[in-house]
């Protein structure tokens, strides 16, 4: 099982899904709180499983209704995934994949470890 870390940083607080072997899948966006943030892990529990996915990658591709995840290629040519809340506001982004399939895992890991306990980071 993986877990949600939290930890300060020096602009804030965030947090980083991790995987059950301690890889890193997503991580947030710096807040301003504790509360914002453990409202972030909230949002990713929430939205994650029932998500869409709409790979920005392909030509056409069909736009889906928020929450989403959305596929996308970063200036250096990587795939990136990020997702997005049911108000559009990006919850949490991922690392940079060399191939679309290492991205669309990333993503099924995400949902595969929304439901993962929050723990600190010292």
């Amino acid at each position: 099982m993986g877990k949600f870390l939290v930890k300060t940083v020096n602009t804030g607080i965030k947090f980083d899904l991790l995987a059950g072997n301690h890889q890193v899948i997503g991580t947030s966006e710096v807040y301003a709180s504790k509360a914002s943030c453990l409202n972030g892990i909230e949002s990713v529990k929430k939205n994650a499983p029932i998500a869409a996915v709409e790979d920005q990658t392909v030509e056409g591709y069909a736009t889906e209704k928020h929450p989403k995840f959305e596929i996308y290629k970063d200036k250096a040519g990587e795939f990136r995934f990020r997702l997005k809340a049911k108000n559009g506001e990006p919850i949490l982004a991922s690392e940079g994949y060399t191939a679309k399939a290492g991205c669309v895992n990333g993503i099924e890991s995400v949902k595969k470890n929304a439901d993962s306990e929050v723990a600190y980071q010292e």
